[in-house]
């Protein structure tokens, strides 16, 4: 058993070595591409494109969350069809040249065209890894690792601002204002990395070259024990698809997703604005949106790690959650800059934890590899279709105190994310005390373990992450 567990450690540490940091550098990009544009709005993007009062700026953003939220649901389901190896790269390859091509705007349509190019191409990503991470590791090893992904997109926040301060002085260069040296450098740089990913990429745990036939078989061994078949072959049919969407879980976790996800892009998009109209200059306002990326992401990975030993997901959900709240009011509050400052590092505190958090909840609790798929895409479309709202409630007009969109953050959280939360945590509670009361058993009777085994988490023996 001892040498068991020492075996299973190496396992693990290989693992993470060969897949985490290259995923994270995949999510970096695509954060830092999707987000850019609000980076981009503070070194002349509206007045050089003549896009006058904020209607077109907030159609630019719209138009990406609705490519992207469209096409999510369908990604999964590619992902296993088409294999990691391949899927992931040629999706990064295209959304880089989307992401270039918004460089060389004429106008409003051609910057709407391209975004709605760059939301299609992204979508497979961010659902797709976390579907990929949740076919390697057990239900408690995953917490921390989608964590460690996600806190890529807080890393990105502020590492964009920094670099797009430095991009921003190109201006003239080439004839090209800085805006636009900003969308085509990080484009470029992504179809390089959506290029080495072919290389860097690698397959389901049953197919992947790195692995001796012995470590594979430990990692399929390890996930049979942990009640999980998902990295085995398993053929599609509707019924998985059908599973998902009769699942009341999968439609809870996604308005728990939407508490998060809403007010992440609120936020991401115009964290530089918000620092702005608090009085700072424009490269002023990308530096000072560096600290509370900084701080969002070192406890994305703490509750990340804590939710993973204490099994209390929902709980973790909730308490950060208050943060979030508390910060947003601090912003909807008060007029002093050093506050709303302050009331920022709260917000980033209480949004980026738990969209990494929801996510590993929703995984943990959806057993079947396609049903897990078709969940994930669905919970995350829904939650990024919120981002067509996040696009249309920070406008200029309404600077600089945004009430409007600060009020709308905060019911988002309260209501979506701490209500959520909480209907999920009570009503899994129960689930479980009626399982291991065995008022479950019936389930199962007269089936054999291949049809047992096909219920997924309708298991009896399948007890909730709360």
């Amino acid at each position: 058993e001892e040498e068991r567990a020492t075996l299973d450690r190496k396992l693990l540490w290989k693992l993470d070595l060969t897949l985490i940091p290259w995923l994270c550098l995949l999510y970096l990009i695509s954060f830092l591409d999707r987000t850019n544009i609000g980076n981009a709005k503070l070194v002349n993007l509206q007045s050089d494109l003549n896009m006058r009062g904020p209607g077109p700026y907030a159609a630019c953003l719209t138009i990406f969350f609705i490519s992207y939220s469209l096409f999510e649901p369908l990604t999964n389901v590619l992902l296993k069809r088409l294999r990691p190896r391949i899927f992931i790269p040629a999706i990064m390859i295209l959304w880089g040249i989307a992401m270039t091509f918004m460089g060389f705007s004429t106008g409003f349509s051609s910057l709407m065209a391209a975004r709605w190019f760059l939301g299609l191409t992204e979508a497979g990503l961010f659902p797709g890894v976390n579907y990929y991470l949740s076919c390697w590791y057990k239900r408690s090893e995953f917490g921390i690792r989608a964590a460690i992904f996600f806190s890529a997109a807080a890393v990105s926040g502020s590492f964009g601002g920094l670099l797009a301060a430095a991009i921003g002085k190109m201006a003239g260069i080439g004839g090209r204002p800085g805006w636009a040296w900003i969308f085509i450098l990080e484009g470029l740089a992504t179809v390089l990395i959506g290029i080495a990913s072919f290389w860097m990429v690698h397959d389901f745990p049953d197919d992947a070259k790195f692995l001796s036939d012995d470590d594979r078989a430990r990692v399929l061994r390890r996930l049979k024990a942990d009640k999980q078949s998902s990295a085995e072959h398993e053929e599609f049919k509707m019924s998985y698809f059908w599973a998902s969407v009769k699942d009341w879980k999968t439609w809870n976790s996604a308005l728990i997703y939407m508490g998060c996800a809403g007010p992440l892009y609120a936020f991401s998009l115009f964290l530089p604005t918000i620092i702005n109209q608090m009085g700072y200059t424009s490269t002023k306002a990308q530096l000072l949106s560096v600290p509370p990326y900084a701080v969002a992401c070192a406890l994305t990975v703490l509750i990340g790690f804590v939710a993973d030993k204490t099994h209390q997901r929902g709980l973790c959900n909730m308490g950060v959650s208050v943060l979030g709240v508390a910060g947003f009011a601090m912003l909807l509050g008060s007029g002093k800059p050093g506050v709303q400052y302050v009331g920022t590092f709260l917000g980033a505190m209480g949004i980026y934890p738990c969209i990494a958090n929801t996510i590993s909840w929703t995984s943990n609790n959806t057993e079947g590899v396609y049903k897990r798929g078709v969940t994930l895409g669905f919970v995350i479309g829904w939650g990024n279709l919120n981002g067509v709202v996040s696009s249309n409630i920070y406008r200029d007009d309404n600077g600089p105190r945004f009430s409007y969109g600060h009020g709308t953050v905060v019911a988002y959280m309260a209501i979506c994310l701490f209500g959520g939360s909480l209907i999920q945590y009570l009503l899994l509670r129960q689930e479980n005390a009626k399982r291991r009361a065995g008022k479950r058993d019936h389930w199962i009777e007269g089936k054999t373990n291949k049809e047992i085994e096909a219920l997924g988490d309708r298991r009896p023996d399948f007890i909730y992450t709360l």
